[in-house]
């Protein structure tokens, strides 16, 4: 099995390097590959038969009892165990307080074309959303809304960036995530008869108020600007989020989380 039984100590090994450089976006699109920190992650990963190539590792850092039950797992399947010491193992980590593992992960994505989906599905669609924090939380309350994809337009966040990965506590593996251009997503969607939902303060209905049952897409706009003129015109249906305080917009993931569990509320009324 591909075990490394060196423990790197030096910040100047080759394989540290390399990993400290998945960190840039231009080195990760370069090699195709992402970095997953993180028990969790990495065990949604495999849990949804994603690979890890390699697993750098530090028993000093571990929090809990079952980081050699995932060892174990990727030894299994074929991926190389690298160990470091604490020193090394701070130096690849992205997290304030490393938990001692993160995994080497080669790029994956869906295609629209690929997309098996039920007879009425519920996606969302997120239109250049440019915090990786946001993106990742919108993934998170997408897989635990049953969105059935989630289509990234035009994104301006690399979805493989390791905080996409932490904000979504894994959920990037759990559910299909498909990267397109805005015309062909809005051509794809009409031909499928799903229609498209956007908020807006100016919507006539509140989010209650429409039907978000049958085939439906949540769309999403950037943090700043909102959905572009070409999204918000052509959608079939638009809703506003009631607000009572003195701010006059909610946070993207938090809007679409609002958006997504009232699709799940409508579509449990059937069953």
């Amino acid at each position: 099995m591909p075990h490394d039984l060196t423990i790197i100590s030096s910040l100047q090994n080759p394989r540290i390097k390399q990993a400290v450089k998945l960190r840039q976006r231009s080195h990760r699109t370069k090699l195709r590959r992402m970095l997953v920190e993180g028990y969790r992650e990495i065990k949604r990963a495999l849990d949804n038969n994603y690979k890890p190539e390699s697993l750098f590792f530090c028993p000093a850092l571990f929090l809990g009892k079952n980081e050699q039950q995932l060892l174990d797992a990727c030894l299994q399947i074929g991926t190389t165990t690298i160990e470091c010491t604490p020193r090394v193992f701070e130096k690849i980590a992205y997290r304030e307080r490393p938990e001692g593992l993160l995994a080497v992960m080669p790029y994956f994505h869906y295609q629209l074309s690929g997309l098996q989906l039920p007879a009425d599905p519920l996606l969302i669609v997120a239109e250049a959303i440019e915090k990786p924090g946001n993106l990742g939380t919108i993934l998170r309350s997408a897989d635990a809304a049953g969105v059935h994809a989630v289509i990234v337009c035009d994104q301006r966040t690399d979805i493989f960036n390791p905080n996409v990965v932490r904000a979504s506590i894994g959920t990037l593996f759990s559910l299909p995530v498909v990267i397109a251009e805005s015309g062909e997503t809005r051509q794809w969607l009409t031909g499928h008869g799903i229609r498209t939902l956007a908020a807006t303060p100016h919507a006539e209905k509140t989010y209650t108020e429409q039907d978000l049952r049958g085939g439906v897409a949540i769309v999403l706009g950037t943090e700043q600007f909102g959905l572009s003129r070409e999204w918000m015109d052509g959608a079939n249906m638009q809703v506003r989020i009631p607000m009572q305080g003195q701010a006059d917009s909610l946070n993207v993931a938090a809007a679409a989380t609002i958006l997504m569990f009232e699709a799940l509320r409508q579509r449990s009324l059937n069953q």
